[in-house]
């Protein structure tokens, strides 16, 4: 297929697919200087974080700083940086180094909860500086944490505090000041947090410093040594009981350090649930590589709320139960601890391989969710994988695109989980060799690790490693809300059947001789040319036929189990 053909296949599908609505959400000022790029953001690289905070948990409080060691990426005045409007600013210094006190106070403004900071001179391109934001006031709290961002204040059962954030897409800025865009994450980041006496917080990293002040309270110091997302920036306090384990896996020879901090009270649970963390991790080891933070650790940290893929610190609110909440979502029996299952996938898919904007989503979920079925499939089989992932279609509503608006804080829609991962087990089945495709898919892990991505990265990657040009299949499935259904027309003679074929893009049955007009679409499936063995045809959007020698209509199957597409049987008798 030339590129000038692709090209206009694409213009075709994009034109003709209406569903693509950008009217559907109405955003503000304040939406764009969440989300988007802008040269007061891309002016500058953020290489490390310093952030240092006291929480009152009495008062939900916290105050504190963040020093920010910047490389400025052009000759600039101005750069924005984002905190909560009710978060209140103390005063921003320049420094000329992250130890510094005291520097040169800065002039800055603020709209919405966008910060804007004014220097004396330009800073030059190529220039490495520091500057530090003071601040404190009572970030907002979660109403239903973790899906709308804030802090969850709660208490375990005797009585102690528990506390935890979760804040993806809301923001890491309505808790910390920070360039709260995903596209620039820090090479490596500091977190300090103090805290009352006889509580542990459990942050991001490797413990290196816990020192008792002169009032008593505790400071904790954690060393991120790897590339961080902000929203996965986190702190855990609570009365923490702890346990430790390793993980060896031979084909890395690496050792992982697994700490798991828990309620007192749960201790024995998360003994015997925790068991299923090795047989995951040989799971994704295997098909994804290393796992990406060996040097930072492994840690499951029990917290207020259901789960959150905080990096090297995966948050667990399972109530350690299989399934969700005990809950068999998928319907098939299987068990397994869904949020240890689900989060840490995202070690790999969202932590070290990372969106630049959240409208990119489907990759972070979709990815996860597929995750849960080769996690089936290494431990039960691949008819197990089949029946898992099929599961997954009932969940998907097809009400929005699963890309959402760019440069807004938008993300698409929660089909991003269910339809997600259908997308990737049907370019399994097109592929159709499983050698290739998990070659592919360590690829992508290897190739793109600790960096920002977008979705076309991942599609083009795809179409290039595989040798299939897989454009307009991403185009419907991603960036529309029709999922292609194959209509069939079957006529049987006494000892043959004349199969017609092609997809239907519009949703429309055809039983009633539908003959509409159709965007072009091909993509492969696979239908019984002979009876009970499967191969590829290769269904348009215009009418094919095809003869099926030596088979009666009840053994005519199309595979809807490997591919996500709907299908239309039409019977036609006699001269209809």
């Amino acid at each position: 297929m030339n590129l000038k053909f692709i090209i206009l296949l694409l213009l075709l599908v994009q034109c003709s697919f209406a569903q693509l609505d950008f009217g559907r959400k109405k955003f503000t000022k304040a939406d764009t200087l969440r989300g988007k790029l802008s040269p007061l953001r891309s002016c500058y690289d953020v290489l490390f974080y310093d952030l240092d905070i006291r929480v009152d948990i009495d008062k939900k409080f916290i105050s504190g700083s963040n020093t920010i060691k910047f490389l400025a990426k052009n000759n600039f005045q101005k750069l924005q940086i984002d905190l909560f409007e009710n978060m209140k600013i103390e005063k921003i210094e320049l420094n000329n180094s992250a130890n510094e006190e005291h520097g040169k106070e800065l002039k800055y403004t603020r709209q919405f909860n966008a910060v804007f900071v004014e220097f004396p001179d330009t800073i030059k391109k190529e220039s490495v500086r520091f500057f530090k934001i003071y601040y404190s006031g009572n970030p907002q709290s979660a109403k239903h944490a973790p899906w709308d961002g804030g802090f969850s204040w709660d208490k375990d059962k005797d009585g102690n505090p528990w506390v935890g954030v979760s804040c993806q897409g809301t923001g890491a800025s309505l808790w910390w000041p920070c360039k709260d865009h995903q596209s620039d994450e820090p090479k490596e980041m500091l977190i300090r947090v103090t805290i009352p006496p006889g509580l542990t917080d459990v942050s991001n990293g490797r413990l290196k410093q816990k020192t008792t002040l002169p009032d008593g309270w505790t400071k904790f110091e954690w060393f991120v040594s790897y590339p961080i997302n902000n929203y996965d920036v986190t702190i855990n306090i609570a009365n923490y009981r702890s346990f430790s384990d390793t993980y060896f896996n031979p084909a890395f020879k690496d050792t992982l350090t697994l700490d798991y901090f828990v309620l007192p009270a749960n201790y024995e649970k998360a003994i015997v649930q925790f068991e299923q963390v090795k047989p995951m991790l040989d799971c994704y080891y295997k098909l994804f590589g290393e796992y990406p933070f060996v040097r930072d650790g492994y840690k499951l940290v029990e917290a207020p709320y259901l789960g959150m893929e905080h990096q090297s610190c995966v948050a667990y609110g399972n109530k350690y139960k299989n399934g969700y909440l005990g809950s068999d979502m998928s319907g098939t029996g299987y068990k397994f601890d869904y949020i240890i299952i689900h989060e840490s996938a995202h070690e790999w898919w969202g932590n070290s391989i990372t969106t630049n904007d959240i409208a990119d989503m489907w990759i972070h979920e979709g990815f996860a969710t597929y995750s849960e079925a080769l996690y089936i499939e290494c431990l039960y089989g691949h008819d197990a994988y089949l029946e898992y992932i099929n599961s997954e279609k009932r969940k998907v509503g097809n009400d929005e695109p699963l890309i959402g608006i760019y440069d807004v804080n938008s993300e698409g829609s929660g089909d991003m989980y269910p339809k997600g991962a259908l997308l990737i087990h049907t370019i399994r089945s097109i592929i159709n060799d499983d050698k290739k495709f998990f070659e592919i898919i360590k690829g992508i892990q290897t190739t793109f690790q600790y960096q920002t991505i977008n979705s076309n990265d991942i599609e083009k990657y795809i179409s290039v490693r595989s040798g299939i040009d897989f454009s307009i299949i991403f185009q419907l499935y991603l960036r529309n809300t029709t999922i292609p259904r194959l209509s069939v027309k079957i006529e049987e003679d006494p000892w043959d059947l004349k199969v017609t074929y092609r997809y239907n893009l519009l949703g429309v049955s055809e039983s009633e001789g539908y003959q509409g007009d159709q965007p072009f679409y091909t993509a492969p499936v696979k239908a019984t040319l002979k009876k009970d063995e499967f191969d590829f045809i290769f269904p348009t959007t215009e009418w094919q036929t095809m003869i099926v020698r030596d088979m009666k209509v009840v053994d005519f199957k199309i595979a809807t189990d490997l591919f996500y597409i709907d299908k239309e049987i039409i019977f036609v008798y006699g001269n209809d």
